[in-house]
């Protein structure tokens, strides 16, 4: 603990603020805490099921906690930050339209396929459902994508310490990752799902500090809406939905189509119904009824994020004395902001000595919450779904358990190497915008064509999945390399980067499912007695008969739907 204090102090040169003496006390005991927790855990992961998947014995409770945290990362404390000061509170959709729906369907719909398959994850699924084909090409996928999506949080947790703190960007990457490799590797799924759930009410305790005082400051959310449209006229920052009539009334860019069929429907449930980063949370629970609970208790907690990540993007905008910039923007004035350091920028004007150790450790478990979700899930998939699917098929569960332990540390590895990728996108949530565009709205529309329609094809679904995700790709660098495709892509030339993400994620679904539709018409589908526990009509959903209609999930998950109408039409 000496040489990491030493350390702390040692590194911080130029910066915002500086640690106390407690300060560093309270962040160095957070650092001991998770380590420790991973170190302990090691003896409860000694199988294959314990390692990767908790040992399927998680409540609904932990299980949903685990669910939001693992999303709970710098995707959403720093990069939604930045994209709420850029766009306003359109960036709330992500949280809202563009989560609760799909979660709900993930708990209601899908939960009883994926759970009474007993797949270890969503490619495994497709490999029951599809074949060897779709799932190898899935599990690449994921696993690219997965490696790419950890270099934000390293990134991020960087980028947040040489803001505030001074530290040097290298030395932040290399403590933070190889921190999480060392719980991961010792616990497995077991220590990230615990570590996340402490690490989910540590980042509130310390991200509120910031929303509670930004808004003693403004003079409550009406205080708010006054200083933007002060500082910002001709541009609505407050509304969610009236500005979306058109592409140029709302400082996206976007048409409600875009929002709604875009990100409602093709990239929110490709992620929180495919992406196995979160799905293998909900796969980990005791029982049926608590799988398909997890996700509706998840939806429960996902609508109040915005408290701490989309509320101080929009402080930013009201109360912060300098315009921030884009990354891209930043060379013509190096000494600017950008819009990736506004919840550093504000963590900095709020937070002194205790409160500022409270809010770095909750920034910090959120960055280690997001990566250890992203290198847990890359290393139940690559075991297997690549290595003892394609590699080495015959060995014994304690060398698979080897093999998933240290393709956690070589999985860090490569992570670093994509941390500085982020720095070439305007926003992280561009970039990660990006990639589910690329590899999770195709997936989504081969998985649900899997569970719904007994017709769908082995050659259907892996020629719908591979040709969804290259047209996503190729859409990308046409717009890169001629511009004016933009006008095409997203039905805009005025288009902004999050806006053609959401187009091109709708066109990739679209083009997926036709090719898999297509294909299925032309080939021979499997007989119904291998769909059973994989498809709607060939299998028996249990029954929730012996359930009080208080304690079934359907009841609950209507709750949490009217709820979402409600915030909706308060903030439209």
């Amino acid at each position: 603990m000496h040489l990491l204090i030493g350390l702390l102090l040692f590194q911080a040169s130029k910066q915002l603020v500086s640690l106390s003496a407690i300060d560093v006390v309270i962040i160095a005991l957070y650092f001991l805490m998770v380590l420790g927790i991973g170190y302990y855990l090691k003896n409860f992961t000694k199988t294959g099921e314990e390692f990767f998947m908790a040992g399927r014995d998680m409540s609904s409770w932990i299980a949903g906690l685990s669910f939001v945290a693992a999303n709970l990362g710098a995707l959403e404390l720093m990069g939604w930050a930045g994209s709420a000061y850029q766009y306003g509170i359109l960036a709330a959709h992500w949280y809202w339209i563009g989560a609760i729906p799909a979660m709900l369907f993930l708990g209601i719909v899908m939960m009883p396929f994926y759970y009474i398959s007993r797949t270890h994850s969503v490619p495994g699924y497709l490999k029951l459902r599809f074949g060897e084909d779709s799932r190898l090409l899935a599990a690449v996928s994921f696993g690219f994508m997965t490696v790419l999506m950890s270099g934000i949080n390293m990134f991020s947790m960087a980028k947040v310490m040489q803001i505030v703190l001074g530290w040097d960007l290298n030395f932040s990457i290399w403590v933070s990752s190889l921190t999480v490799a060392g719980y991961v590797f010792f616990g497995g799924l077991l220590s990230a799902i615990f570590n996340e759930v402490l690490q989910f009410f540590l980042i509130w305790l310390g991200a509120l500090v910031v929303t509670i005082l930004g808004l003693y400051e403004t003079g409550g959310w009406s205080g708010v809406v006054h200083r933007i449209h002060e500082r910002w006229p001709g541009q609505d920052y407050t509304h969610m939905w009236s500005g979306l009539g058109s592409f140029t009334g709302n400082p996206m860019g976007i048409h409600w189509t875009g929002i709604v069929m875009g990100l409602g429907f093709v990239i929110s449930f490709g992620y929180w119904t495919t992406d196995f980063l979160v799905v293998q949370r909900v796969l980990a629970a005791k029982d049926l009824r608590s799988a398909k609970m997890a996700p509706i208790i998840g939806a429960a907690f996902k609508m109040a994020v915005p408290l701490i990540v989309i509320l101080p993007g929009l402080l930013g905008l009201a109360v912060l004395p300098e315009k921030l910039v884009a990354e891209s923007a930043q060379a013509l004035n190096p000494t600017a902001h950008t819009y990736n350091d506004v919840l550093p920028l504000m963590l900095a004007r709020y937070c002194g000595p205790g409160l500022l150790g409270l809010g770095i450790t909750a920034l910090i478990a959120g960055f280690m919450s997001g990566m250890a979700g992203n290198v847990s899930a890359f290393a139940t998939v690559w075991t297997y779904d690549i290595y003892r699917a394609v590699i080495k098929r015959d060995a014994d569960d304690a060398h698979y358990v080897t093999m998933g332990k240290w393709c956690t540390v070589l999985g860090v590895l490569v992570s670093i190497g994509t941390a500085y990728l982020v720095m070439q996108f305007s926003s992280i949530m561009d970039y990660v915008q990006a990639l589910f565009s690329f590899f999770i709205a195709p997936l989504f529309g081969t998985v649900i064509l899997g569970m719904l329609w007994k017709r769908a094809t082995p050659r259907g679904g892996f020629w719908g999945l591979l040709t969804g995700t290259l047209s996503s790709i190729a859409m990308w660098l046409w717009v890169t390399k001629v511009p004016a495709a933009l006008a095409y892509i997203a039905l805009s030339a005025q288009a902004k980067p999050m806006a053609e993400n959401m187009y091109r994620a709708l066109w990739s679904w679209i083009i997926c499912v036709t090719v898999t539709v297509v294909v299925s018409l032309m080939t021979k589908p499997k007989p119904d007695e291998e769909l059973v526990g994989l498809v709607y009509g060939a299998t028996d959903i249990p029954s929730e008969g012996d359930l009080l209609w208080f304690q079934k999930p359907i009841f609950w998950a209507a709750l949490v739907a009217i709820a979402l109408v409600i915030v909706n039409v308060i903030f439209w």
